[in-house]
């Protein structure tokens, strides 16, 4: 079953309203394949949402960078699931390293989170990775197991969820996995679906790359056989992420 192409573009904390404008220009002036080739989502920080939204072409989509990992309330400088559903935002980042190292976010409470966003309607792209201590100590595949372990163990449909493999070290690096190394883990990591929840859901996840993507490596990337496309950091905000979204076209030639 061919899995459709999906490319991210996480704008993380950047942006001021004139930039965000520009970057939207951009996206709207991109000759890229067509929905029915490629999904496309880019998540802007939460001040930009609504504008980004509304105007933003209609074969791109947005996503959130975060939500709350339950129901909204007294939970200061939070933004709840019910929030994003409310407002007509279709996905959400969650488990991002980042957030992860920074903010000390646990795998049972991204597990937690991805389940509770799912409840509420959102679509989620869970993203999972090592640092460079654990993939030269061997532990790669070990990491991300137990990343998407905690995932699994809250959630009973994998249907909404798309899995973004990050490894820490390539995450605004400029060092980049190679094209084998990510379809070694992609590839472990379907067999880990394939073995812990089930074949169809192994087979059906999209499981996308992330680190350090660019106009010159999205290609070779996006032709792996488990690589189904990319969560793009820095290159979301520049006309190369047209190329990146481009990319698509190596799987439907293929």
């Amino acid at each position: 079953m061919a899995r459709k192409f999906f490319v991210g573009g996480n704008w993380k904390c950047n942006g001021t309203l004139d930039e965000v404008k520009k970057i939207v220009a951009m996206l709207n002036e991109g000759a890229v394949p067509s929905p029915d080739v490629v999904e496309v989502v880019v998540s802007p920080p939460f001040v930009f949402l609504p504008t980004v939204q509304s105007s933003l072409k209609s074969d791109f989509q947005v996503a959130a960078q975060n939500c709350w990992v339950k129901k909204g309330g007294a939970f200061t400088g939070e933004v709840s699931a019910e929030m994003l559903a409310n407002l007509g935002v279709p996905w959400v980042i969650l488990g991002h390293s980042e957030r992860r190292a920074l903010l000390g976010e646990s795998n049972e409470f991204v597990g937690d989170k991805v389940a509770y966003a799912l409840s509420q309607g959102l679509k989620v792209i869970a993203c999972v990775g090592e640092t460079l201590e654990q993939r030269e100590s061997g532990s790669t595949m070990e990491v991300v197991a137990a990343q998407t372990k905690a995932i699994a163990d809250k959630i009973s449909s994998w249907d909404n969820v798309v899995l973004a493999y990050e490894p820490v070290w390539a995450i605004g690096t400029g060092k980049v996995a190679s094209p084998a190394q990510a379809q070694e883990v992609h590839l472990e990591l379907r067999k880990w679906l394939q073995g812990n929840v089930s074949p169809q859901v192994a087979e059906k996840t999209r499981i996308i790359y992330g680190g350090s993507v660019n106009g010159g490596n999205c290609k070779e990337l996006g032709g792996q056989a488990d690589v189904d496309g990319f969560l793009v950091g820095g290159a979301s905000l520049k006309p190369e992420f047209i190329d990146i979204i481009k990319a698509a076209e190596v799987k439907k030639s293929a």
